[in-house]
């Protein structure tokens, strides 16, 4: 018997078998990716990928309380299975008390699929996209643009099993596509991002025809200097300033007074209102097109996350509720610690309220103004406020009088993205969304664009 012969469930079936410690997790990973690339409007490779990753997490109790030990590998065998387990219990052995040590989890409903074989995904999930694509490059190369970029599609079937009882399971599909199209000359850029599950709904006609526009407003440039001006931010941008918010959003962190969540003087700022606009930003696992695992799969505990929980269902969520906030991520240790709801990460984020109008329409709307076509390179520079720095990149356009009139300079920004939310003056249409920042880790986002009157950028940078 091998790893590639072996089903997953028995393997953790197995795991649990062998182990003589208190309590026991496992995690079986078995994933599988199909990609292509393409450069100047030629596809240049393609490739499909399969691996399998176990991770077992061993729980000792002890006179001064429980500790764990996790340990993870890839490519493991039947036979390498109880060196894994022994491993994950000599480092629970050897490790402290775990602060966040609480009772795993009981009394969760056997998936129905735990015994069935993996999904997978294969090259036959670009079957209508790939001709598609060869179809734009087509057009690309006759209207004198190359086009560069890359397709990637991974399903993840997770196997989780604990000596409590619990068997679940959760097939994970994520697919990315980027597209860039470029002048001849190089001198001109512009950027495309779709997130999806399938690729069914990915047109690159569509996409090719909507960077055809944006490299046509490059064709006149203007040099603007660094300052503080109206900016509409497309649902891309909002994406990456509202998952780095999540991310930064730890009950736990907020109480111990370190984040921009803590209230002077003590506690959190749970029930402020943080946007004057009747904003809702929410989780849910069973988002239609956004679906993600209804329950945790936490492979190392951190933060507001811990292997202790796993298995803990996941239910909607609301973060911010018409403006307020009501809710910051929070494990079972962290909520005993704070007082605040259970509240674990979710794996997808929707910003709802907006006032329905499209981007174009608010770019028709704008008197003067910037319109941005995504962020990069985002670092935090100070989290008591959540003050964060970043690019601009693959075009920033001029708007005047509702027309886009050519192309201005990047720049460097310093915003928080609290202080975005507390400033904007419209929303719009919400719509599923590709983070150009964040998009290796996190692809299931629907944002609207919004639009910010003072948007910070703090200085000129000589990026394309």
């Amino acid at each position: 018997m091998n790893a590639r012969t072996t089903k997953p469930h028995k393997l953790v079936e197995r795991a649990l078998e062998l182990s003589r410690a208190d309590g026991c997790v496992v995690i079986a990973d078995e994933e599988s990716t199909a990609n292509l690339r393409w450069a100047g409007n030629s596809l240049t490779t393609n490739g499909v990928t399969r691996g399998r990753t176990l991770t077992v997490v061993a729980t000792v109790d002890g006179r001064e309380g429980t500790a764990s030990g996790v340990v993870s590998r890839s490519a493991v065998t039947v036979d390498e299975l109880e060196p894994l387990v022994r491993a994950a219990e000599a480092a629970a052995r050897g490790a402290g008390p775990a602060e966040d040590a609480r009772p795993l989890v009981t009394g969760v409903t056997e998936s129905p699929e735990f015994r069935e074989a993996p999904a997978e995904t294969s090259s036959a999930v670009f079957a209508d996209f790939a001709p598609a694509l060869g179809e734009a490059f087509a057009r690309a190369r006759g209207g004198g643009r190359e086009l560069y970029g890359f397709a990637n599609h991974e399903l993840v079937s997770s196997y989780l099993g604990t000596s409590t009882g619990l068997r679940l399971r959760h097939d994970q599909p994520s697919g990315t596509l980027e597209l860039n199209a470029k002048s001849p000359d190089r001198t001109r850029s512009a950027w495309a991002g779709r997130a999806t599950r399938d690729f069914k709904d990915v047109d690159p006609a569509a996409l090719d025809a909507e960077l055809a526009v944006r490299l046509g407003w490059a064709e006149r440039r203007f040099e603007l200097p660094a300052g503080r001006y109206e900016t509409l931010l497309p649902p891309t941008a909002v994406a990456d300033l509202l998952i780095y918010q999540l991310w930064s959003a730890s009950g736990r962190d907020a109480a111990e007074g370190r984040t921009v969540f803590s209230k002077p003087g003590g506690g959190t700022r749970i029930g402020e209102r943080l946007s004057g606009l009747p904003l809702t930003l929410r989780s849910d696992p069973d988002e239609p097109g956004l679906e993600s695992a209804p329950f945790v799969i936490a492979h190392s505990s951190g933060g507001d996350r811990s292997v202790f929980d796993n298995g803990l269902p996941l239910t909607a969520t609301e973060w911010i509720r018409e403006g307020e906030l009501t809710r910051l991520t929070t494990s079972r240790h962290g909520a005993d610690l704070t007082g605040l709801p259970v509240a674990p990460g979710i794996d997808n984020l929707i910003l709802d309220g907006g006032e329905g109008r499209s981007l174009e329409e608010m770019v028709s709307a704008t008197g003067r103004g910037l319109l941005l076509t995504c962020l990069w390179y985002i670092r935090e520079v100070d989290p008591a406020t959540l003050l964060l720095t970043g690019l601009t990149r693959d075009g920033v356009y001029l708007v005047e009088n509702g027309e886009v009139v050519g192309e201005v300079n990047n720049f460097r920004f310093n915003e928080s993205p609290v202080d975005v939310l507390g400033r904007a003056t419209e929303a719009g249409r919400t719509e599923r969304t590709l983070p150009r920042e964040w998009g290796d880790w996190f692809t299931r986002a629907a944002m609207p664009p919004l639009r910010v009157p003072d948007f910070n950028m703090s200085s000129v940078s000589q990026g394309v």
